[in-house]
This record gives C-alpha cells, structure tokens and sequence, in this order.
C-alpha cells in the first residue's frame, strides 16, 4: 500500500515537472544559449588567434558587443523609464485609492473594487485599442496617440489595482491608535501620515511596486498597439529582429538583456512579498465614514474609475460608429475573408481559432496543474517542505518570464521539429503562460483540508485513491471553476507568445486585431475595434462566470 502511494506522488510530481523542464526551462535555456553561441560566434569568426579565450568569455564578450550599440541603450533606456513612471504614477493612484477602499466605508464600495479590478484580467490587446479610441476620441486634443505617455498610462490603467489591492490589504488591519495619538500629539494628518502610517505600510508599497515594475518592463500588447514604430521596447525590439529582419542572434543577445532586467525585478519583487506577507500577520480590521478629510482621498479614486472606464466605453461607442453615423457596419466587416482587410482570416475564424486554442490549452493547464497543486497543497516537514519550496518557485517562474521570451525560446527550441509543426504548438505555449495563476488559485482551496480528515480516513482502511476522492476531490471541484476561468481568460487573451508562434493561416483574434492596426483604412480599423470589443465580452463574461462559481465554492467550503 504504502509502496503504491510513492509511486503516484512520483507520477503527480514527475510528470508536471517534466512538462516544464522540457517546454519552459528547454526553450528559455535554448534562447539564451543562442544568445550567448551566436555572440561568440559573431566575434569568433573574425580572427584565428585567442579563439578559446572568446569561446570561455562568450557572456561577457556578447554582451559588450550588443552594448557598444547606442540603440541598445536607446532601447533599454525606453523599457526602463517607461516601467518606471508606470509603476510610480501606479504608487502615486494607489495608495489613496487602497486608504478610500480598504479603510472607508460608503455604499458602493464592493462596486468599484469590481471596477477597477476588470484591467488586470482584460488582454492587453483590448486595452490599447481602447486607449487608441480615447486618445482619437475625447482626449484627441491632448495629442498623446502614438507617443511614450499613452503606454505609461495604459501601464497605469492596467496595475492601479495591483497597489489597491497589496496596500490595501495590510492598511485595513493597521492599528490606528499610533496614527491617533500623534494627530493628538499635534501632527497633522500629513505628517501623521508620513511619519506613522507610510512606515508601516512601506513593505506592501515597495512589494507592489516590485510587482509592477516587473509587469511594465515586460508589456507587449500595449506598446505594440499604442506605441509609435519608431521606438520601442526590449519585448518589441525582439520581436522585430525575429519576425522582421530575422536577425535570431540579435533577438537571443537583446533577450538575455531582459532576462537579466527581469530576474533583477523577480528577485527583489520576491524578496519584498516575503516580508509583506510577514508584516501581514496584524489582523483587526476597522472602518469608517468619509469624513472631510477624506474628500481627497475619495476623489481621487473616483476620478480613477472614470479613467478606468473612460476607455472601455469609448471602445463601445466607437464600434458603433462608422463615417460618424451609429452603425453596426464594423461588425458587419467581420466575416469578410481578408482581403484587403487582415490578410487571409477574418475576425469571426480569428475568435474560433481563438477559442479552440484556448480550449487546449485549458486541458493541457488542467492535466498538469491539478496533480502539481495537489502536491504543493500537502503539508510536509523536514527535507520534503524545502523540497516543495524549490518544486513552487519552479512552478511560478513563468510569472517573472516574459511571454514574449516563451514565444521566442518555443521558436529556437523547437523549429523544424515535430512539435514545431504542432497544431498544439501555441496551446502549449499558452498553458505554459496559464499554470502559474491556476495553481496559485488552486492550492488555497486544498490547503483548506484539515490533515487529520486524511489521516482519519487512512486509519478507517480507505486507500490513496479513496482519500483522494472522497476528501480532495470535493474541495478540488470547489476551486476549479475559478481556475479554470483564469486559465481560459489568459489563453483566449495572450499575445506575445502567440504572435511567435501562430499559424498565418491560424491566426487567434489578438493576432489579427493588431494586423488589422497596423493596415491603414478605416475599415480597418472599425474591425479592430470592434472585434477588440467581442474580446473584452467574451473574457470578461468568461471572468464574471468563473468568479460566481468560485464565490460559490467559498460559500460552500465555509458552510462545511
């Protein structure tokens, strides 16, 4: 009995892991090792002698190479100052709005939490096309379309929720008596604020930070579709030596830089998260009415959720809208073939193929995600917890690797091979995007089960197999609908790998909505925006559904 247990966890740990190893750790080993030979190579071929010195310094060798170029730097320059200022006017927006919903209470607070969470589960996709209607639109007078500040502020429309929701968390359990008794003290509420509270709430702000430091440095879809052709970012600038110039060895070296940038902002981001989760442990939470010196506070998330839906209804309207009249003409468009249009699919083949890659990629998230969150769900001790520690760091590096790194390793790793010829070729890079956030939303819900339920049932004679339906498995179903919405809502949106990746005749809906950008016509982009809105439904009806049934489970979970 106990020899048959060890050989299904082996199996439930094998074969997920092995599934990373071979398509994330493979293709991302495989884009940097091409980074690092075709530098040297590049280097190599123009001299005979100290050929073995080269070959020993190829990291240092390449990398000075590629950062002789001044528009490397002009590039890296770009990514970096862009991430920047998204993540400080996200700082800047998020710390009132974490105080007016974490610490206020007023009807309609719930509301407008759903509000501003709804840009972080849309596809980037969709949120520059409705940018790009804002900025053609309503604000067309501040002339921001195509320049630097429509992404930053594309970046902040995306992560405003990311500092609410980590800020917030640890604000509405903070003590307020400190903050009272300097306000009686005679501080005023600024300072209160800046010598008593702001220190508290410094490791949340400074993890929130690392997080979205890490999300705007590695933004795709939006520079793509709002930024101008003659700049770009490290993500686009390898894209363009990729499916451009097909320059492979420039787009290798340009994505060790990013790696590099990336793994910086993971480790620091992970570093600042463990102490935030250590800070996290207060726990009396208190709230109170708007009261006068609120006002500011409370204005300014409410100007937030305009500027959070400003864009989304923009888009709407502008779908509606053809020579300036109300019409359904763009998606009438929709069914045309290509020509002249996108180029050989139309956007209603463009949402099938979109929803059958998905749909595999979900299954392929599923089958490897349930046996790995099983097993990281398991309380362990001794070796085996630290062997599960190195077992969930592996599975949530995906988080801190861009999906246009995945895209570009899959294309080195695997062209010309059989896999390269796949049609799951691009679920598969998909669901390697997806696991990360399935098994974060999964394993909370099997952590839930009380050890001594198993044990109890192992006592009573029952087998690996019946504890495993008769325990996990009713806890399992409770989470899986969130998960599983999650993961389809990720796939159906994803861009940057899948722009690698796709099929011309198989291209997905956020694939050819930027092709359609990027011809000229106003049919043209009539179609983009109307089937940017079909995407923004359809994912967040996906996400409105998986969210009932998860609140659902959560009833049912606590009523247990």
């Amino acid at each position: 009995m106990k020899q048959m247990r060890w050989i299904g966890w082996g199996i439930a740990v094998g074969i997920p892991l092995a599934f990373l190893v071979f398509f994330f750790a493979f293709p991302v080993g495989a884009m940097l090792a091409r980074g690092l030979y075709g530098a040297t190579e590049a280097v190599g071929n123009g001299t005979d002698a100290g050929s073995a010195r080269i070959v020993e310094n190829s990291l240092f060798t390449g990398l000075c190479t590629l950062l002789t170029d001044g528009y490397t730097w002009q590039i890296i320059w770009q990514t970096v100052w862009m991430a920047l200022a998204g993540t400080l006017l996200s700082v800047f927006f998020g710390i009132p709005g974490a105080y007016a919903l974490y610490r206020l209470d007023f009807p309609g607070k719930k509301l407008i939490r759903g509000i501003i969470a709804m840009p972080f589960v849309l596809p980037t996709v969709v949120v520059g096309i409705a940018f790009s209607a804002v900025f053609r639109g309503p604000l067309a007078f501040l002339r921001l379309e195509n320049s630097v500040w429509a992404v930053v502020l594309a970046m902040l429309f995306f992560n405003f929720s990311v500092i609410v929701r980590m800020v917030g968390n640890m604000w509405q359990g903070l003590d307020e008596r400190m903050s009272q008794a300097a306000r009686t003290l005679g501080a005023s509420p600024l300072r209160a604020f800046i010598t008593v509270t702001l220190p508290q709430l410094a490791p949340a702000v400074a993890a929130g930070a690392g997080v979205v430091f890490l999300y705007c440095s590695t933004a795709y879809g939006i520079v793509t579709t709002l930024g101008n052709p003659g700049y770009g970012t490290l993500e686009t600038e390898i894209y363009r030596q990729t499916a451009i110039f097909f320059n492979l060895d420039q787009a290798a070296m340009l994505s060790v830089l990013q790696f590099l940038i990336v793994a910086i902002s993971l480790l620091v981001s992970s570093r600042l998260t463990v102490h935030t989760e250590t800070a996290l442990k207060i726990k009396a939470r208190s709230y109170h009415r708007v009261y006068r010196a609120d006002w500011w506070a409370f204005g300014l998330t409410l100007s937030m959720v305009a500027f959070i839906l400003l864009p989304l209804v923009t888009l709407l309207i502008r779908s509606l809208q053809a020579d300036g009249k109300w019409s359904i003409r763009n998606y009438l468009l929709l069914s045309e073939p290509g020509a002249g249009f996108a180029g050989g699919t139309s956007v209603w083949e463009a949402v099938e193929h979109s929803v059958k890659i998905a749909g595999d990629a979900t299954l392929i998230t599923f089958f490897i995600g349930v046996p790995l969150a099983l097993v990281l769900s398991r309380r362990v001790r001794g070796a085996w917890a630290q062997a599960q520690q190195l077992l969930d760091a592996f599975v949530l590096l995906p988080l801190g690797v861009s999906t246009v790194t995945v895209g570009f390793g899959f294309l080195i790793a695997f062209s010309g091979s059989a896999i390269g010829d796949s049609p799951l070729l691009v679920p598969l890079a998909q669901a390697v995007v997806a696991l990360p956030l399935f098994i974060r939303l999964l394993v909370p819900s099997l952590r839930a089960i009380d050890p001594r339920m198993r044990e109890a049932a192992r006592t009573l004679g029952a087998t690996p197999w019946q504890v495993l339906r008769t325990i996990d498995l009713p806890y399992l179903l409770r989470g899986l609908g969130l998960a599983l919405g999650f993961a389809f809502a990720i796939s159906l949106g994803e861009f940057g790998a899948t722009s690698f990746l796709a099929n011309p005749d198989y291209l997905t809906l956020p694939v050819v909505i930027v092709k359609l950008l990027s011809r000229p016509g106003a049919d043209n982009y009539g179609m983009a925006l109307a089937g940017a809105m079909i995407l923004a439904f359809g994912t967040g009806l996906i996400m409105v559904v998986a969210e009932l049934v998860g609140a659902q489970g959560s009833e049912e979970s606590r009523a247990r």
